[in-house]
């Protein structure tokens, strides 16, 4: 009896980030409800999709965001070796974010 009760508790829980709203109601992407009788694509755990489509597509920007992040991180540190010699100036960066 116990066990069940905590087993029920678990699965009735709210997520902590949006109340009212549970985790596999709608596509992560294009927030299309998502029926529960329906496949669900996951990606990096807990992040719901209705297709592989929209699941790839996360992935790709995802994909996209990392390596412009390590191209500005490469970029940021052969500035710095480069300037070390020299005298400090500031330069005017502009960064995306993904």
């Amino acid at each position: 009896m116990a066990a069940s009760l905590a087993c029920a508790f678990f699965f009735d829980a709210e997520p902590l980030g949006e109340p009212g709203r549970h985790a596999l109601d709608a596509c992560a992407l294009c927030a299309k409800p998502l029926p529960r009788n329906s496949d669900i694509f996951m990606y990096k755990g807990d992040t719901p999709f209705c297709s592989e489509e929209c699941r790839y597509e996360q992935m790709h920007h995802d994909a996209a965001c990392a390596r412009r992040r390590q191209q500005s991180q490469s970029r940021r540190g052969r500035h710095e070796s480069a300037g070390a010699g020299s005298a400090s100036r500031k330069a005017n960066v502009s960064v995306a974010s993904c």
